[in-house]
Order: C-alpha cells, then structure tokens, then sequence
C-alpha cells in the first residue's frame, strides 16, 4: 500500500495524466520496489482502493470482476477493453467503492494498462493472490485482441 493517497478532484485535474500524478507514482513505486514489491497500490483521498501506480486493478470473488470506479480514475483504454471482453464471457463486473479491508475476501486480483496489458497479482501485502482460471481466461482473451486474432 502506498503512503500516498491519489488527490481529491478539487485539488487537481485528477483524470489527466500529469506530472504531479505522476510524481506521486513515482515515490510510491519506487518506497514499494525498496520493499521488495514490483509495484504499489494506490489509495484515493478518502482511503478508497483506487489503482496502482500506473495500471487499474480488478479483483475477483465466487466468479464475479470487482474493480474500483471513483472519481479519480483515469479512463483508461485498456481497462474499457478488459470490460468488454469480461461482457462477452458473462462476467458480472462490480463497479464500485472498494475498501482495504476487503482485500483479504478476494479469490484472484489482476492489473491492466497499456504497458502491464493484464498482469496477475500474487500479493498485496500480506494477503496472497492465486491466478485462476477467470484471471488466465482474461490474460488469453486480451493476447488475442490484441495480436487480431479475437
């Protein structure tokens, strides 16, 4: 978890992708590769799951997608392409407000973006992620979107 927490909307043109963002990423990543993490979560200003430093974040639960939607987030291409391919597999995906202490009841957790394209995650923290068979079906799906072969 990073110590930073993403700003609030009044505070900064929060859905750009801007140096002062990007800062903030930079210092969380870089305090989370010092403890031994590739990357870290980001929390937004009111202590909401929010997004990695530079990638979205979906969980999942009894086969359902669970992903932060806020205020906050950049509206990512990537993460418009994982929503669709999770329609056309009848994934229920729960958009929503998505609290830390609920990381511990999740089954799968994976990231999306334009350089991590879907990457499983294995821990946060202390709480450990196994990849499964919605997380697998999800990497596959989007490895052959975009090499034109779905």
């Amino acid at each position: 978890m990073a110590k930073w927490r993403r700003p609030a909307p009044d505070t900064i043109p929060c859905k750009a992708k801007g140096a002062g963002l990007y800062m903030i990423c930079t210092l969380s990543k870089d305090a989370a590769e010092a403890d031994g993490y590739n990357d870290a979560l980001m929390l937004d200003y009111r202590g909401q799951v929010a997004e990695c430093t530079g990638a979205h974040v979906f969980f999942v639960r009894d086969g359902e997608l669970h992903t932060p939607t806020n205020d906050i987030l950049l509206d990512g291409i990537t993460r418009k392409a994982v929503l669709e391919l999770a329609a056309k597999r009848h994934i229920k995906v729960n958009k929503r407000d998505i609290w830390p202490g609920e990381l511990p009841t999740f089954s799968e957790c994976f990231i999306v973006g334009t350089a991590a394209e879907i990457t499983p995650v294995r821990s946060i923290e202390d709480i450990n992620y196994t990849p499964g068979e919605l997380t697998v079906n999800m990497v596959e799906d989007y490895d052959k979107l975009v090499r034109g072969k779905l």
